[in-house]
């Protein structure tokens, strides 16, 4: 397996970019994923790492070699399509064994190999069934299956779980996850759907109209958003935003909201103006002590939480509770916010004021 290596990377199809100056490292063995909304970037970015695109301008390495000129067929990767893409008139043993029988690999290893990869799948009862009567999970497992018999440098995943029924696609997010962790893979996988970037990932690229947003540890990410997008991508109910108009000075460790004064990780930058406090529904919590008030206008019961909506001064927010708390429509109640968990953003770009909190995660990535 291989570091991957992106390095101001563009890419622009005619007047239009679709991505802009990229540069994030891929370790050797991870599992990393390209995240964000339809069009932001991802597959292309994920085409060019494959060969599929060539850059406009940039660098790619595949362990140490620059690659960003050379084909797809000589960068030794293995793209796993959505779609499965897989050969109708080829039993699941035919399409596993096609692309070593392509590379003129000995019949004895072929056969060996994709007798291990069907053990390793569990797809052993199937090996002779033609694809076309197979599930919906069953033909994404051969489409793995003609990946991994390759035994490339890195595997290349685009959305591969979006074309399965919900609960069948958490099933296999986890079977994905144990057979990577079991190969110790190098894979980079695209998709537009946070909780499978938060479950499945090592490290994650947060992109958004051909720019990275941010990238880190899926806990990095939803702790310390690095912008307001990011923010209110990552996590359901999405970050809560509190604007207010101020000034926070280099040093400061309170803000000042109508009829309260909150407590802030301690600033490293300096802003006045519109500024933006960003905080997480679950660290929201209600106090009758606390004289910065919201109206309940909404309850939604989804079992051991609910989520509360409540207007405020500043606007809307919502709160994570214990169902068990009863709350009632219509009701006041006073807000407190946990301080470790707040995050100030500035308004003219969106991005996340330096704090004692998150420097380390915003300025290393």
């Amino acid at each position: 397996m291989a570091q991957i290596r992106i390095e101001n990377v563009r890419k622009e199809f005619g007047s239009f970019t679709a991505v802009q100056s990229s540069t994030f490292t891929v370790e050797d063995g991870e599992f990393f994923m390209l995240l964000g909304p339809s069009g932001c970037g991802k597959t292309t970015t994920l085409r060019m790492m494959a060969g599929l695109e060539l850059p406009t301008s940039g660098e790619i390495y595949i362990d140490g070699e620059e690659v960003g000129m050379k084909p797809a067929s000589q960068r030794d990767i293995a793209f796993v399509f959505q779609m499965f893409a897989l050969y109708p008139h080829m039993n699941v043993r035919r399409n596993i064994s096609y692309p070593l029988f392509s590379q003129g690999v000995p019949r004895a290893e072929v056969k060996a190999r994709v007798a291990e990869v069907a053990r390793i799948l569990k797809i052993e009862d199937i090996i002779d069934k033609p694809v076309g009567g197979l599930s919906g999970g069953d033909r994404q497992r051969v489409a793995l299956g003609r990946a991994i018999v390759r035994r490339p440098k890195a595997f290349l995943m685009d959305e591969p779980l979006g074309a399965l029924d919900a609960e069948f696609r958490e099933h296999m997010a986890e079977e994905l996850r144990a057979l990577h962790d079991r190969m110790g893979a190098t894979t980079v996988y695209v998709t537009h759907d946070q909780l499978e970037a938060m479950q499945m990932g090592d490290k994650i690229v947060v992109m958004n109209h051909g720019v990275v947003e941010q990238f880190g540890k899926p806990q990095q990410i939803y702790d310390w958003p690095a912008t307001k997008f990011v923010a209110k991508f990552i996590g359901s109910p999405a970050m809560n935003f509190l604007e207010f108009e101020g000034m926070v000075g280099i040093g400061a460790n309170c803000i000042d909201l109508p009829g309260k004064r909150v407590d802030i990780p301690i600033s490293r930058q300096g802003a006045k103006g519109k500024l933006t406090l960003g905080v997480r529904p679950e660290n929201i919590h209600f106090s009758d002590a606390s004289h910065y008030r919201g109206r309940v206008i909404a309850t939604e019961y989804l079992g051991t939480t609910q989520i509360v909506t409540l207007t405020t001064p500043n606007g809307d927010v919502k709160a994570r509770l214990a169902s068990s708390q009863l709350i009632n429509p219509g009701e006041t109640i006073g807000l407190e916010f946990d301080r470790r968990t707040l995050t100030l953003f500035t308004e003219e770009k969106g991005r996340a004021l330096l704090s004692e909190a998150n420097e380390g995660v915003l300025q290393n990535g």
